[in-house]
């Protein structure tokens, strides 16, 4: 093989090698961000097919897709000093690549530290029952905190959320009788107010019967009438009020005297 064979085939290698380092290919969800001799080239490369100088060109793929970040369970002490353990996720994507690589070291660990140090501060701030009955609202404050934390970063927070909250056997104990206390608690004031509507009904038919003693003689024929229908061995006999009226007024008599 003559020498100038030999010369075209080591041209063509290594146009091919130059060639194939230079070709980058970002998929839709990815952009590359590019260094030219250490500085940063703006805009991103990216999505679809694109060119560097080899050598001189350095990219750094970033994701655009939202991440799922697992907060580690933490220690927090609440505002009504009861220790609980906490754990939560937060999702997040970049929205500038370029601040996501130059701003930040590594903005995935960044953003598992913020949470962190954000969930400890925030829950300490509430008392055990707010953590437990309005997660809704102390979701809404995380998110907050942690996105404005992040946001120089080029990191989007869009959800914070509270998943377990781990509290001390004994003070489930307590929960648990403090729980069935206010249940019997309710209990009787429901029954009171119904003692209460049936003596106020019971008022009202006493003064409508003594209006009218014709309703009074009906409602005790009625009675007498339930009780002979049932299967019962005792008898009454109904007698006039008007025969008891003497002695009535002779016991009014001597207590007067």
């Amino acid at each position: 093989m003559s020498p100038a064979l030999i010369a075209v085939a080591a041209v063509l290698v290594v146009l091919i090698f130059l060639l194939s380092a230079s070709i980058r290919v970002a998929r839709e969800y990815e952009r590359g961000v590019i260094f030219r001799l250490g500085r940063l080239k703006s805009p991103p490369k990216g999505p679809g097919l694109f060119l560097l100088i080899p050598v001189i060109d350095k990219m750094v793929r970033v994701d655009l897709r939202t991440v799922t970040l697992n907060v580690p369970p933490q220690e927090v002490i609440t505002k009504d000093n009861v220790p609980v353990r906490v754990n939560a996720v937060a999702y997040f994507r970049i929205i500038d690549p370029e601040r996501a690589i130059v701003q930040v070291e590594n903005y995935m660990v960044a953003t598992s530290q913020i949470s962190q140090t954000t969930l400890r501060s925030v829950l300490g701030q509430h008392m055990l029952d707010e953590l437990l009955s309005e997660r809704d609202k102390i979701n809404e404050i995380l998110q907050r905190i942690i996105d404005e934390a992040t946001s120089p970063w080029g990191v989007k927070v869009s959800i914070v959320e509270v998943k377990d909250v781990e509290i001390p056997a004994g003070m489930q104990r307590a929960m648990a009788r403090q729980a069935e206390a206010e249940r019997e608690r309710r209990a009787k004031v429901i029954a009171a107010e119904g003692e209460f509507q049936a003596s106020e009904r019971l008022r009202e038919a006493a003064d409508v019967m003594s209006a009218n003693p014709t309703t009074l003689q009906l409602r005790f024929l009625q009675t007498m009438l339930e009780i002979s229908s049932e299967r019962s061995t005792t008898t009454f006999l109904p007698l006039p009020i008007e025969l008891f009226k003497p002695f009535l007024e002779s016991g009014r008599g001597d207590s007067s005297s």
